[in-house]
Formats: C-alpha cells, structure tokens, sequence
C-alpha cells in the first residue's frame, strides 16, 4: 500500500481543484470527480444500512460490496485503470439470484420503506442509480471501464432484492403502491 496520510488537510484543493492518483489536478465538479464523491456517498448508504443488520448473509454481502466501491473509486481516481473485472459482475449476480430464490414473486411496485433497515437499502438503491447516471455521463466525456458500469447496474439490482429479503427476515410485509390511494384520501 502507498503512503498513508499523516495530515487530512493539504490546503491544495482551497481553489476548487482536487488531485488524482496520477498526480494530476482537476475541478472538483469534473465529472470523474462527481463519480468518485457519488461511489463514496454509496458506500456510506450502504455502511449506514449496515449499522441496522445483524450480522448475517445479507450484512456479509454488503461488506464485500463495500471493498469493491472502493476499487471503484481506486479506478476512478487513475485515468485508466481498470479493477473491476467480468468476475465482480457475476459475483454480484450470483448473489441476487441466491438472496432472490427465497423471495415472492413480485407483482406490484413497492414503496420504500419499512423497517430502518429496509429504507436504508433501499436509500442507497437510489444513490446508486444516480452513480450509474453519473457513470454514464462520464463515460460520454471519457472511456471508462464498462464493466465497473455493468456492475453498478448489478448492484442497485442485488440493493432492491435484499431490501426484499431484509424486510421477509423481520417478517414485515412489503407495501405496494396503490395508484388510487392519494385520490382516495383526498376525497376525488
């Protein structure tokens, strides 16, 4: 591993710059930057989710989750690097299908929400989709890996099943959202 930081502040981003691994200096609303904030912001969703899970299959897949973000901010940081490989991916798959298999069959949308837990996930769902968003934008101004594209899409995905999953283990019920029910309470 590198240098470890002996001191948090360095002054050097007081006029709205940053710099990445490869030592050079950007704007701090560079698109790669927005993405490398936007994966940290994921990864604290996911630890704040976490904080409400015992210790478990669903706990143990989200920590993992969270090393891979931070390779995904790793190849963020370095032009040109690439960590996340086709083997990320289909980890990500062969845990949805896992945490899936024990799941109803969904046949209406769900509302977020329920226990602490569950919104959690479902909150970092969310700001997951708005990294993939970003991904995208940045990969309309430079070429990015596509596979670290492919594995946000996986794990908003993976997200919204053990969301599922999570709110099955506490034995609450899913909510499903009901079109007329703003209508109704209105009086219309």
């Amino acid at each position: 591993m590198g240098n470890r930081l002996t001191k948090v502040y360095t002054r050097t981003g007081d006029h709205g710059t940053t710099g990445l691994a490869d030592g050079s200096r950007v704007a701090k609303n560079d698109p790669r930057v927005v993405c490398m904030g936007e994966v940290d912001e994921l990864n604290a969703c996911i630890g704040v989710a976490l904080s409400q899970l015992d210790d478990g299959p669903i706990a143990q897949a989200l920590f993992a989750v969270q090393h891979d973000l931070f390779d995904i901010g790793a190849e963020l940081c370095q032009p040109g690097k690439q960590l996340i490989t086709q083997d990320y991916v289909e980890g990500l798959e062969k845990s949805a299908d896992a945490f899936n298999a024990d799941l109803g069959e969904l046949k209406e949308f769900i509302l977020p929400g329920g226990s602490q837990a569950v919104a959690g996930l479902q909150l970092a769902r969310t700001v997951c989709r708005r990294v993939e968003r970003s991904l995208v934008n940045l990969n309309d101004a430079v070429t990015i890996n596509p596979l670290t594209c492919r594995y946000i899409n996986r794990l908003s995905d993976l997200l919204f099943i053990l969301a599922r999953a999570q709110s099955q283990l506490e034995g609450g019920g899913e909510v499903y959202w009901n079109s007329k029910y703003s209508r109704i309470n209105r009086g219309k």
